[in-house]
């Protein structure tokens, strides 16, 4: 472009805008981010990551913490809490958690190397014609781009999706870091799923359940979260906490030191995909890359925003390419047809978990950690295929007790609407 405008607008500061942006730049794509704040502030959550995943990046070294004894607390499917107690699964594979100021650094290093330049404001209008495309901030300044990326998170400003889809399921989660009188875990452990339920009363057992998610950070400090796997309504940060405060007190244990507090996650699981013919392309949280059957999202953008970057910058090097045009290539590399079909089996599945009760859970859980690792880890990372994520699916189907089998047999909502998708995936621009 003239003027010495930038090739790509970024809105927003995050983990996925800085992974775009630093995507972008190792191609030699000028850049320019705007964001409501600092991009140098320190995220507020932690980002986890499987260690076969992260060795694959090559980016093991960015993380701080990493696990061998990985463990679930499932049970045998019995409707007896007391039959869990001591029943776990063994994953047999590394569990890591990002250092959130390594990773930031990291990006934000390939990003000053490409020269990225940073504004800070907030977005309010957009024009796009055949030539550029223009936000307009708050302060009334003008950002002038070939095209703008909305890596804005779960609420995007500018990008906009499917409004006839029902709502959102929500991951939501009650954490701390702290002491305790007692480890509440083994030396070493990381603790994905623990399902045990002895310490609520049989009323308690029939409300929607939840999990701890749990890990020892060494140097005597432990992390402990609370987790609804996903619903909507959402469970309150009030239900999260006292449920983790009631699972505490019946193991005996007692908070000596508070180091850490996390509060205010909320994780959208089953998002609508974009509209993918509108002439702006989004990235992270805003373009529905949240896992729906898991949550992750890291490892995917990793993975994602190189590919969408080597795409962009090829068709930008036709100089009249209008916003459209490279809108559209970029929804074709971000949201091809296989991911588009993936998607939608995947949140097929979590309208199924959201309906069950946590027995019902503990003996899904049990049969899909029963499988390979190579078809659990790859549904997870969503690194299968579409045939292999069928036959995986089709695996967990057999081993399951007769209970689950009827579960996800039985349809209601719109769970046939996602078969369907999974048969003719969402039309736009890229359905091809």
């Amino acid at each position: 472009m003239n003027n010495g405008s930038p090739e790509v607008l970024i809105l927003g500061a995050g983990p996925g805008a800085l992974a775009i942006a630093a995507a972008l730049s190792n191609e030699g794509t000028s850049i320019a981010v705007l964001a409501s704040k600092d991009h140098r502030e320190p995220w507020p959550y932690t980002y986890g990551i499987w260690g076969e995943e992260v060795d694959e990046l090559g980016l093991g070294h960015l993380l701080e913490h990493r696990w061998q004894n990985t463990v679930s607390y499932f049970g045998k499917g019995s409707k007896d809490p007391k039959d869990i107690s001591n029943d776990l699964t063994r994953h047999g594979l590394d569990y890591g958690l990002f250092d959130k100021v390594k990773l930031q650094r990291h990006w934000l290093k390939e990003c000053e190397m490409g020269g990225v330049t940073w504004h800070k404001g907030i977005a309010k209008e957009l024009q796009i014609d055949n030539t550029q495309s223009t936000v307009i901030a708050t302060d009334g300044r003008e950002f002038k781009a070939r095209i703008i990326i909305d890596a804005t998170g779960y609420k995007p400003v500018f990008l906009k999706s499917n409004n006839n889809e029902p709502p959102v399921a929500v991951q939501t989660c009650y954490g701390i870091v702290g002491q305790f009188n007692k480890p509440p875990l083994e030396k070493g452990q990381f603790v994905l799923m623990d399902y045990r339920c002895d310490h609520l009363t049989q009323e308690e057992r029939k409300e929607p359940p939840t999990f701890l998610y749990a890990m020892d950070m060494g140097g005597g400090s432990y992390f402990l979260e609370e987790t609804s796997l996903g619903l909507f309504p959402p469970l309150s940060e009030d239900t999260l906490r006292a449920r983790l405060q009631k699972r505490l007190q019946s193991r005996g244990l007692i908070l000596t030191k508070m180091e850490h507090e996390e509060i205010g996650l909320y994780l959208p699981m089953n998002m609508p995909l974009p509209n993918l013919d509108q002439p702006i392309l989004g990235f992270g949280g805003a373009a529905a890359m949240v896992h729906p059957a898991s949550g992750y999202m890291v490892g995917g953008m990793l993975r994602r925003a190189p590919l969408l970057a080597k795409a962009l910058s090829s068709k930008m090097k036709e100089k009249t390419a209008s916003p459209a045009e490279l809108a559209e290539v970029g929804w074709s590399t971000l949201w091809p047809r296989e991911l588009r079909r993936k998607q939608a089996l995947y949140q097929f599945g979590l309208e199924k978990l959201m309906r069950f009760d946590e027995p019902l859970l503990r003996s899904f859980f049990i049969s899909f950690f029963g499988l390979k690792k190579e078809d659990w880890y790859g549904f997870l990372t969503n690194t299968l295929n579409v045939q292999d994520l069928v036959k995986a699916m089709w695996k967990m189907f057999v081993k399951a007790d007769w209970d689950v089998k009827l579960g996800l047999m039985i349809m209601h909502g719109r769970e046939l609407k996602l078969l369907w998708r999974f048969i003719k995936p969402v039309r736009g621009t890229t359905n091809r």
